[in-house]
This record gives structure tokens, sequence and C-alpha cells, in this order.
């Protein structure tokens, strides 16, 4: 249950930009008249919460080191904990179910699901399950896991260095990956051979376990797509949402598929993609961006809004529409991303004057609280 409140004196962002005007909470949701208790705000900002379409920056608290694996919801908690620092409301935390071993095995996601499961998250979270295409044996284990833990959000991937495979070539960063997964430099390079090897069965199996996911109401999407005609297959399959496309082409196909576009935050703030592909700054300048993503780094998704701003890119309510509007729209959650009678009391405060996040609460409950924003809501 959340708390019963009137914030006064901030400035509260709309579609409009920053206007000065008061906040009713009461019973987790935002409210025009509320007898709750007055916190003065003067001198901040409120802002809806971050909605986090895609994120795997959890796995650095559930493994802090390799081999660090032994109980998963300690890392859980602390992963919580990050996500309130930095304002995140919603988090969708990406987990692989891929033949590259450790954290992005399919046994890690198995047991990543059943931790997630028993674990009271503050914020709220959902799984999407990164699935790589190519892992033809385990299609019914991964529906079962789909299934059992009711997971709403899948995304295709195809990591395979098929270029070099089909060439008879040993691929690049080979050793590496195989210490990763565990296994042998040797036996992983037969296993991605075997996997390359069954390309075309994968052609004729993954439209079929896309529409059986649909019918199931998982939503779909498709992870660094290259080319239109990568794009156009994903879609004919019902993956419209477009993950990270590493082209301007890629981007462009998924609007023409009527697809939402998803780019991540720390290219953003970077000024371009760590990989040296695509720039995102580029791609939100033309319009080609309907939210953006924490990726890897959670306070990213803050640091972007702030760059794009001072960049004079988007405004600011054009900017922070990419971290709550345009993924809760994706997402199908109607009930938060806008500060708006009605909506969830999603909220986060900055200081005005350094632009930190000093609370942050989720269905009018208070999940982080810091600085002098602290003595106003408890004094």
């Amino acid at each position: 249950m959340g708390l019963k409140l009137r914030l006064t004196g901030a400035e509260v962002l709309g579609p409009a930009g920053l206007e000065t005007c008061d906040l009713g909470l009461s019973d987790g949701l935002l409210q025009a008249d509320t007898d709750g208790r007055v916190v003065d705000l003067r001198g901040y900002w409120i802002c809806p919460a971050f909605v986090d379409i895609h994120g795997d920056g959890f796995e650095r608290h559930l493994a802090p080191r390799r081999g660090v694996l032994k109980d998963l919801s300690h890392g859980l908690a602390s992963a919580d904990a990050e996500l309130a620092t930095c304002g995140i409301g919603t988090a969708v935390l990406a987990q692989f179910f891929s033949w590259e071993g450790g954290m992005r095995g399919t046994e890690f996601a198995a047991r990543f699901l059943a931790a997630h499961a028993e674990m009271p998250m503050r914020s709220e979270t959902r799984v999407q399950l990164r699935f790589e295409t190519h892992l033809l044996t385990q299609y019914a284990e991964f529906e079962a896991l789909v299934a059992q833990y009711d997971v709403p959000y899948v995304v295709f991937n195809d990591h395979l260095p098929h270029e070099a495979l089909a060439k008879g070539k040993r691929p690049p960063r080979l050793t590496g990956q195989a210490l990763k997964s565990g296994r042998s430099p040797e036996a992983h390079l037969a296993l991605l051979q075997e996997l390359h090897g069954g390309s075309d069965a994968v052609e004729e199996a993954l439209p079929k376990l896309s529409a059986r996911l649909k019918d199931r109401g998982v939503r779909l999407g498709a992870h660094d797509t290259q080319t239109p005609e990568d794009v156009a297959r994903s879609a004919a399959m019902g993956a419209v949402i477009g993950e990270f496309p590493v082209t301007r082409e890629a981007a462009q196909a998924h609007r023409a598929q009527a697809g939402p576009v998803i780019l991540g935050a720390p290219n953003v703030v970077r000024g371009g993609s760590h990989s040296g592909r695509l720039s995102a700054r580029d791609l939100i300048a033309e319009g080609l961006c309907d939210a953006l993503a924490s990726d890897y780094h959670y306070p990213a998704l803050k640091q972007a809004v702030f760059h794009l701003l001072d960049e004079g890119v988007l405004s600011l309510a054009d900017a922070w529409a990419l971290v709550s509007e345009g993924p809760a729209a994706i997402l199908g959650l109607a009930d938060r991303g806008r500060i708006e009678e009605g909506l969830r009391a999603d909220l986060v405060v900055l200081n005005a004057q350094t632009r930190q996040i000093e609370a942050t609460l989720v269905g009018g409950a208070i999940n982080y609280l810091t600085g002098e924003a602290a003595a106003r809501f408890l004094t």
C-alpha cells in the first residue's frame, strides 16, 4: 500500500515540459485530491520513474567474480537496490538462454528464473529471455521454461560466427568463449560447427516456435538485426520489436514494419557504440528510436536523458519519454510512464541544481531516499 502524500512546490515533468504544480498520492496512485501529509519539494523536479526495457547489469550483482554464483537471492537483492538508486521503477531483466554457457547458459537461465520467482523485489522486475535460435534440441526445454515462469518477452538472438564457420575457419575469440563456457576450445568449436550445420532446420523450426509463443501472448523481438531482409524475416514471425539494430537500414526497416526501435542508453552516453557500430544519438535525431534501454549500465538511463538535452537533440520531455512512456507502451504497460491522474505513482525526485536522484517511489511507496529530499519527506 502506497503512502498518502501531497507533494508541493516541485516542478513536475509533463508533455510540455516542467511546470510547478502539486501532486497527490494515495493507494499507490496519482490522485488530484488527497488530504495526505504535505512534503515541500521546492527546488526539485518530479519525473516519471524509468521503465528499463532491457538490462543485464544485474549480472554483475549475481557474479561479482567469475564462478561466484552460489546464492542468487543476495545478488538479486543487490541489483534491486541499484535499480532504486537509478530511478528505475520497472525493469526488464534480460537473461540469455544460449549455447555460450556460464551465466548465458541454458542451465543458468533455469536457475535464474527459479530464483527470481522466489525473490520479492521492490522495483517491479520482469524477465526477458534472449533465445539463441540455433539451439534446435532445446526448443521444448525453452518453451517449458516460458510456460512455467510465464515469461512475457522473448528476443531472438543469433550470435553464431556463421561467416567463419561457413569458411571452415576458427572463429575469433574462440578460446576466451570456450573458457567462459567451461568447455575446451576443441569442444566449443565442435558445438559451434554442429549448431551452424543446423541452419536450414532453424529456418523451418523457428517460425513454428514463434507462432506458439505468440499464442501464449509473449511479446517477440529481434536483436542486432543488420539488414532489411533480417527485419522482414523477423517481422513475418511476429518479432516486430527491433532491439539494438546495428545499421540505419535495419532501424528504418523496423519502422516500415510498424515495429518499435530500442537503442542503448550507454551508446548515447559514449557518443557511439562500444563495438564501433551505429550511433544511437544519430538515430534519435532522425526520429528512429522509440525507447532507450540501460543495456549493461543502469545509471546510463538518466545520463542519456541529459546528454540528449544538453546537446540540443531533444527537449527534456521528449528525452525522458524515451526512458519512461516509450518503453512502457512497447511493454503494454498503460498504467505508468507518465505523470497523470489515475496512473501508478512511479516517480523520481531530482535535485534541480545537481540533477541527482534523491528519491524513487514505486507504486507510491518510497524505494530510495537520500539527501535533502530525505529530510523533507521525514520531517
